[in-house]
C-alpha cells in the first residue's frame, strides 16, 4: 500500500466512517477541518480526500470498526510506515497480530507477521511491542534476522 492507495481507501469509506459516528456532514467537516462542500465532494466521490485529510481521519477516528477493517488494524500504524516509509525502532505495544495479522516466521523473541490488507510487514518482541514496519519485505527478513540474532 502507499499514499495514493491509502487516500483512495479512506476516501471510499469516509462517509461510512462518519455514519458509523454518528454525526452530520457538517459536523464531520469541523472535526477534519474541511468544508462541507469539500466533505459532500469526496463522500459522492467526486474527488479525493487530500493527505492531510486522511491524516485527521486516521487520528480521529483511530478506534473506528470501519477504519480497521479498511485498512488491517490500527489506522495509525499503517499510516506511519507509509509516511515514513518504514519504522525501526520498539513502537507502542499490539495486540498480537490475531485478527489482521499472518505470522510468518519467529527468530529467538521476534515474530515477523504481514498484514492481510494493507500487506505490510511488522516484527514484534515476545510482549506485542512493534520494533519494525515496512512495505519493504526483503529488509523485514533482513531486519528479523538482526533482531532475532540478538
Amino acid at each position: 500500500m502507499n499514499q495514493q492507495q491509502l487516500i483512495e481507501l479512506i476516501s471510499l469509506k469516509l462517509r461510512v466512517i462518519r455514519l458509523e459516528k454518528e454525526y452530520s456532514q457538517q459536523k464531520m467537516a469541523d472535526v477534519l477541518g474541511l468544508s462541507k462542500k469539500t466533505l459532500i465532494q469526496i463522500e459522492k466521490a467526486r474527488a479525493l480526500a487530500s493527505w492531510t485529510a486522511v491524516i485527521a481521519v486516521c487520528a480521529l477516528f483511530r478506534e473506528s470498526e470501519v477504519l480497521q477493517a479498511t485498512v488491517g488494524g490500527d489506522p495509525l500504524e499503517v499510516l506511519e510506515t507509509i509516511a515514513h516509509n518504514g519504522i525501526d525502532r520498539r513502537m507502542d505495544q499490539s495486540m498480537g497480530g490475531k485478527v489482521w495479522w499472518r505470522e510468518l516466521e519467529t527468530k529467538g523473541r521476534f515474530r515477523l507477521q504481514q498484514n492481510l490488507i494493507s500487506q505490510h510487514f511488522r516484527i514484534l518482541d515476545e510482549e506485542h511491542y512493534r520494533w519494525y514496519s515496512s512495505f519493504d519485505e526483503d529488509e523485514a527478513w533482513h531486519r528479523l534476522g538482526e533482531l532475532g540474532g540478538k
